[in-house]
């Protein structure tokens, strides 16, 4: 299946002591050309310092959707056991509404322990997480089905992760992107596993987009040749340098002109 390929950005809301940092951060990826602005869904830095500036996911793509007019927008990713799976729903209906239909709902399993130990979270073991997220995914599909007013459109559900048994398997039954932190090797691996779980629950596979971090212009290509259609760049503040995202913009309009807004 061809795909027309997607340039994302992670704007890390870390390091920046003052938000504005973040906003001017949105207005010049969205004036750049990205199709998609992630944050990330953690309390602390995860790189620099470790008690740095950091600022909350959910409140900031809220901002997010009143700034943006045209960027899908999203966390890369929601970690799993912060929230009740059926308020987050909420949270996603709602940031939906007010994006005008824009957001992914970026989940996962979660795996940094300090976000759950110092905000009170049980952090549990990694097959527990996984567990969470399975009952996550089963309870925001339900609660998504019955919000009233209804989300503007079907919110495309991303999963971060590559657990061959467990998360692949999540991928199949509820995602319409599956964001894989393999290399290419592993990577074409991972998406036969897929393929494989999609054909137990009755899935096309084609139907999911693959997305990675962007590996560089020399190497993208291989990456869309092994059926990845998004990439994304990630940049932290205080700077929030977008000198990678304008090469991978560059690149992706010498492949494909008529970059189109949301899954394909």
């Amino acid at each position: 299946m061809s795909r027309p390929i997607r340039i994302g950005v992670q704007l890390q809301p870390q390091h920046a002591p003052d938000y504005g940092l973040i906003r001017d951060a949105v207005l010049r990826a969205e004036d750049a050309g990205v199709d998609i602005v992630f944050n990330w869904d953690h309390f602390y830095p995860l790189s620099g310092d470790p008690d740095g500036e950091h600022f909350e996911c959910w409140t900031m793509l809220g901002a997010f959707a009143e700034q943006t007019e045209r960027v899908e927008i999203g966390a890369l990713v929601t970690g799993g056991g912060y929230r009740n799976p059926d308020l987050l729903a909420d949270m996603a209906r709602t940031v939906d509404h007010i994006s005008g239909g824009r957001l992914i709902l970026g989940l996962g399993a979660g795996w940094f322990a300090k976000d759950y130990e110092q905000y009170g979270y049980d952090f549990g073991t990694p097959g527990s997480r996984l567990a969470l997220l399975k009952d996550y995914l089963a309870r925001i599909s339900s609660r998504l089905e019955v919000l009233n007013p209804q989300p503007t459109r079907q919110i495309p559900i991303l999963i971060g992760g590559g657990g061959e048994r467990k998360t692949l398997r999540l991928v199949a039954e509820y995602a319409q992107i599956w964001h894989s932190f393999s290399n290419l090797d592993v990577l074409e691996h991972k998406s036969a596993v897929l393929a494989e779980h999609c054909a137990t629950v009755g899935t096309d596979p084609d139907q999911i987009e693959r997305s990675v971090a962007w590996p560089g212009a020399d190497k993208a290509q291989a990456f869309v040749d092994a059926g990845v259609s998004l990439f994304t760049v990630g940049t932290s503040g205080p700077k929030y340098n977008l000198d990678g995202v304008v090469e991978a913009i560059r690149w992706r309009d010498e492949r494909s002109p008529e970059a189109v807004l949301g899954p394909a």
